[in-house]
């Protein structure tokens, strides 16, 4: 345990963290068992000094089998610790003044030091500046990682095991931090070409890239999470994204006077594991109608949306919609093309992204708008910060006639012209209504001479939702089409 002295110019970022007792009655709060923080350089983001200390409750009751279970700290190893008075001027001293960062101190440990200092009848420190981990990395890193848990993001950068030690999780705080922040700064900086073939892909595609920018923001702190105090507003750092560096989706310059702004809004961009996911099932064939659902089988109140495995055995989960307990794929006849093909972006492999618009009626409508709001919701709970953007598009104009963007998946066998969507050609013999297999793998060619507005046909849809780089939504991903 190394103590620690005033710095003159206190620019060092405190990264710290407490174990405390757990609560096993109502109204009961929390104790402090132990304290841990490290100074970082934030120029060279090296540790500079560390301090770590087991702290003795005022009540030793209050550790419990379960707080046991939690932190391993045990009643004899604080029996003759000091108390928390005792710290609390190196407390004060290390935290007073700095930029405080750890992982969901905002609504943990802030408060907890907090309540420690008005327990004592001190003055608690202040910081000029707090970074929350879980929030910065839930907002910025995404939830590739699973819950965000400090546990569930070491693991996946290959950090070990969480030890639930303050000066530990602390230490492993920062490493998470670190790599993250070099996950991202790689994804906004390089060639897409040195980043797709990493074994730990599970990033979005980054064909649009943003630069990032540090900025101070307030943030209020929960009034609930604090003892016998008013919230207290602090600033919060984060990174946000520079508007101009932004790239328009969609090459819609020709419509401006007639699409709503929403329209230039949408999102392209998708999750690569996701994408790989999309075109594996498509590579497998959807020349039949199973597991399409009609619009007139689907009850708009059964429409659902959760979290699930990425793939099995995984801990990294995705967004799925399902009516009761089937997947949400749409089998949507007599559909209009509104505005053809639009191929102005690549994706990594240098295969055009290929969507066209096409009008809603209102069954669809009404369907679509369900499963945004379902899927909204949970994103939104889970902790997710991004704007949503709805799958139905309004039309400047025309009020009772709302479109909607469909992606045409690229092919997963590497041919650059050829894309995963089978394309039928609908025929009639008398009454009787067959369809004709134009192409299983059509090219980009055959896909732009049959979508023009105006063509009427039949569609097999995958809904797909994406959180990525503060953009949300849900993409309607093409299996199937057949050409009226």
């Amino acid at each position: 345990m190394v103590g620690l002295t005033t710095p003159e110019d206190r620019s060092e970022i405190a990264f710290f963290d407490v174990e405390t007792t757990i609560p096993f009655r109502a109204g009961q709060g929390y104790a402090i068992l132990e304290f841990g923080s490290i100074l970082v350089c934030p120029k060279k983001l090296v540790e500079l000094r560390n301090y770590s200390v087991l702290v003795r409750p005022a009540n030793l009751n209050l550790i419990t089998p379960r707080s046991v279970k939690c932190n391993g700290i045990k009643r004899e190893d604080v029996e003759s610790a000091l108390t928390f008075a005792d710290i609390a001027d190196t407390v004060y001293d290390i935290l007073h003044g700095r930029i405080w960062a750890g992982h969901n101190i905002l609504k943990f440990d802030c408060p907890r030091i907090r309540e420690a200092f008005a327990e004592i009848g001190r003055d608690p420190p202040e910081p000029k500046g707090t970074i929350d981990s879980l929030a910065l990395l839930t907002q910025r890193f995404g939830r590739r990682a699973g819950d965000m848990k400090m546990a569930t993001l070491a693991a996946y950068f290959g950090l070990g095991n969480q030890t639930h030690r303050s000066l530990d999780d602390v230490r492993m705080n920062f490493e998470v931090l670190k790599y993250c922040a070099t996950v991202l700064f790689l994804e906004s900086s390089l060639p897409d070409e040195l980043i797709e073939n990493s074994v730990t892909t599970t990033t979005p595609e980054t064909s649009s890239r943003r630069r990032r920018t540090i900025k101070t923001s307030p943030l209020q702190s929960p009034a609930n999470q604090q003892t016998g105090e008013n919230s207290t507003t602090i600033p919060i750092l984060s990174f946000v994204s520079s508007t101009e560096a932004q790239t328009d989706p969609f090459d819609m310059s020709t419509l401006r006077n007639e699409i709503a702004p929403e329209v230039l809004q949408l999102d392209v961009l998708m999750e690569e594991e996701q994408n790989q996911q999309s075109e594996t099932v498509a590579s497998e064939g959807t020349g039949d109608q199973e597991g399409f659902l009609e619009l007139d089988k689907i009850s708009i109140s059964s429409i659902i949306a959760t979290h699930v495995p990425l793939y099995d055995g995984s801990q990294i989960m995705k967004l799925q919609l399902f009516l009761g307990d089937r997947p949400l794929q749409l089998h949507c006849p007599r559909l209009k093309v509104r505005f053809g093909i639009n191929g102005k972006f690549m994706d990594k492999a240098g295969r055009r992204r290929l969507n066209f618009v096409v009008d809603l009626y209102p069954s669809l409508c009404n369907v679509l708008q369900e499963c945004d709001n379902a899927a909204q919701t949970i994103s939104v709970d889970s902790g997710s910060s991004s704007d949503w953007n709805p799958m139905v598009i309004p039309i400047k104009g025309f009020l009772n006639c709302p479109t909607a963007r469909i992606h045409i998946p690229t092919e997963l066998n590497g041919d650059v012209d050829r894309y995963a969507a089978e394309i039928h050609q609908k025929e009639f013999s008398g009454a009787t209504a067959t369809q004709k297999l134009i192409s299983s793998n059509p090219k980009a060619g055959e896909i732009e001479s049959l979508l023009n507005p105006g063509t009427v046909l039949d569609a097999f849809l995958s809904l797909e939702p994406y959180d990525y780089q503060q953009r949300a939504g849900i993409r309607l991903v093409a299996r199937k089409l057949v050409i009226h």
